[in-house]
């Protein structure tokens, strides 16, 4: 099949490096041009990384970005289309530099600049305002940067002016059901306006996201005929040419398409990338593991080994007097079947330590949560201290759930630098817990860890749904107020106890200044705690709404 052979760099590139990302770029074009393709394609700001965020305001940026474009000058015979910021007397640009031969032939700047959710762009980059068309071997080609293929107005403007394939960069993080929206989006710009779409994303961590893959080809008429691997680096190939009778672009198809991840597993994936490449890119020599024998430590201890393999992974049980010989003896069988380190450091001591210190404060009182607590930050001085003498990276193993509505000991079980479970509801711990067991036919963990009451064996006989509605009934709620903005009256409209509705909404109000404080951890939902929800610590909103 002659025609326009079009490499896809599904590929991922560090944040701040700008000149290894070069010479990345560098050795994939040639690789390219030796395999026969005629244009590369990498990634949305695919030069400096992508989210950038305050390096953008870096002075020595402009001059960073050209020395790298010396690098990419030195490939021949392929055309590079790089996604850099571009930065002028006019401003500074979120763009796609079109790079033969030795020159920069061309350039398009973003228009569509995106400010919700993770996105925050309008701080950063002035708006392009050009549509950028260019002609190589017989087809005239159009250029998009990510949120312009969401908006109408960029495509539409290409197709008059005379576009006959559109190639978009992308920078588009993982959330569940995501790759699913941009299939659809693709199917419908690309039949709406009769024209192929090649579609380039980028991949790998970088801090609390986790970019995805999925890179993908449509035809005019909104079939995907080239798909890449999700999470995945990989260089995916397509041709394009005329064909001879109706002088419409034709592609040619992917003989297999790669497996398609169900939602749980493209979650469990997403967390493992999240934890490799935040820990590996930090330069830790490890991870440690306050393993609890409860199900969420489980489930952290088994994607750290997933993550980084079982070498690179620390697991200490902490136990004190209320915790059970099922919890003592599940871990030690976890840890034993992942072949991880483990050690089992008694808390005894050190509670009884500071017992001690407090007794002259604290003997006229009676004791509450505030000795439960200490328990928790006996736990979390050890694993800070086991991190600080052999470098390794606490990670901590609070849910989503437990951080909605404070359910964590600040300065305890919070203590760490990164919270692989962050984004995922506490029902979703088990469907995932659930989801890694059947992969192998020796359970990874427990099925007793899995099928008992969740408890923080702070005191006696203690269950989460002492304080706490059962899960399945919190979560739904949880989901409502944070991930789909309900307000107390609506989600009682729902069908929920008001007297109950008002309890989970003013503990999630009022542990904000827990969250943010917490560690970071990876975005899988639509509405994760950090950069996409931000509220004040002190205020006066009050959940019903108010009377004259």
């Amino acid at each position: 099949m002659v025609g326009l052979k079009i490499a896809v760099a599904q590929q991922q590139f560090i944040v701040g490096d700008v000149i290894n990302n070069a010479k990345k770029m560098v050795e994939l074009a040639k690789d390219a041009r030796d395999k026969g393709a005629n244009i590369i394609v990498f990634p949305e700001l695919s030069l400096l990384g992508y989210p950038p965020e305050d390096l953008l305001l870096r002075p020595s940026l402009a001059s960073r970005v050209k020395l790298a474009f010396e690098l990419l000058y030195t490939v021949k015979d392929i055309v590079m289309l790089v996604g850099y910021p571009h930065i002028d007397p006019n401003g500074t640009f979120n763009s796609v530099a079109i790079i033969h031969n030795g020159q920069q032939k061309g350039f398009y700047h973003k228009q569509c600049l995106p400010n919700y959710g993770v996105f925050d762009e309008r701080r950063y980059f002035n708006t392009g305002h050009n549509q950028v068309l260019f002609d190589y071997q017989g087809l005239t080609i159009g250029l998009l940067i990510c949120e312009d293929l969401w908006q109408d107005a960029p495509i539409r403007a290409l197709k008059e002016k005379g576009a006959e394939i559109i190639i978009s960069l992308n920078a588009s993080p993982f959330e569940q059901n995501k790759q699913e929206q941009r299939k659809a989006l693709l199917k419908s710009r690309a039949t709406e306006y009769n024209i192929p779409i090649v579609y380039a994303n980028s991949v790998g961590g970088q801090d609390d996201l986790v970019f995805d893959g999925g890179s993908m080809v449509v035809n005019a008429q909104g079939k995907i005929v080239q798909e890449a691997p999700r999470f995945l680096q990989h260089t995916l190939y397509v041709v394009a040419r005329h064909d001879a009778q109706s002088g419409q672009v034709i592609l040619s198809e992917q003989r297999k398409s790669p497996l398609a991840l169900s939602q749980i597993a493209e979650t469990y994936q997403a967390l493992v990338v999240g934890l490799r490449d935040y820990v590996n890119h930090s330069g830790f020599k490890g991870v440690l593991v306050g393993l609890s024998g409860g199900i969420d430590s489980a489930l952290t201890l088994c994607i750290a080994v997933d993550a980084l393999g079982a070498d690179k992974v620390y697991a200490v049980m902490m136990p004190y007097e209320y915790t059970s010989q099922i919890s003592l003896q599940d871990a030690q069988a976890q840890a034993h079947r992942l072949n991880v380190s483990y050690t089992v450091c008694p808390i005894h001591a050190a509670v009884e330590g500071m017992r001690h210190t407090l007794e002259p404060m604290f003997s006229n009182t009676t004791a509450d949560t505030t000795e439960e607590n200490i328990q928790a930050r006996a736990r979390g001085m050890i694993l800070m201290a086991l991190s600080n003498k052999f470098g390794h990276l606490v990670i901590t193993t609070g849910n989503k759930s437990e951080m909605a509505v404070g359910y964590a000991t600040l300065y305890g079980d919070m203590a760490g630098g990164f919270d692989v479970l962050k984004d995922v509801y506490k029902t979703q711990v088990y469907a995932l817990a659930n989801y890694r067991n059947r992969l192998e036919e020796t359970p990874v963990i427990p099925e007793r860890v899995i099928t008992r009451p969740p408890s923080a064996e702070l005191r006696p006989d203690q269950k989460d749904q002492d304080s706490l509605p059962d899960y399945d009934t919190l979560d739904k709620m949880l989901e409502l107020y944070i991930d789909r903005d309900f307000g107390y009256d609506a989600i009682v409209e729902a069908g929920y106890d008001k007297d109950v509705v008002k309890k989970v909404l003013s503990m999630v109000d009022r542990n904000e200044y827990k969250r943010r404080q917490a560690a970071i951890g990876t975005k899988i939902t639509h509405r994760a705690f950090g950069r996409e929800r931000r509220y004040p610590l002190v205020n006066h909103w009050s959940l019903e709404f108010p009377k004259i």
